[in-house]
């Protein structure tokens, strides 16, 4: 099982990135899937999710409005869009697979804005 985020980097604020996720050694399709984040010093805190149809979307009231979660269960992908990137956004993100008893984390990507 392995879950790889990438898209991560420094940006400026008000700039936007697009993390995405890309999962092997399960059945990407039948698992919710949610992006997290850490800051130095602070809890790990969810940010998003998208049911595994995609049918469903949740977020965090930190980030709703600005970031747009979605997937794509041809590329066993999912995706992180963040525009209006604030520097308390900067942080490490990860993605996550949960379905019933069984939960995956990617290695994250470190997300930088600042000016």
């Amino acid at each position: 099982v392995q879950l790889v985020e990438s898209g991560g980097g420094l940006v400026q604020p008000g700039g936007s990135l697009r993390l995405s996720c890309a999962a092997s050694g399960f059945t990407f399709s039948s698992f919710t899937m949610r992006w997290y984040r850490q800051a130095p010093g602070k809890e790990r805190e969810w940010v998003a999710l998208i049911t595994s149809a995609g049918g469903s979307t949740n977020y965090a009231d930190s980030v709703k409005g600005r970031f747009t979660i979605s997937r794509d269960n041809v590329k066993n992908t999912v995706y992180l869009q963040m525009d209006s990137l604030k520097p308390e956004d900067t942080a490490v993100y990860y993605c996550n697979a949960k379905r019933l008893g069984y939960e995956y984390w990617g290695q994250g990507t470190q997300v930088t804005v600042s000016s």
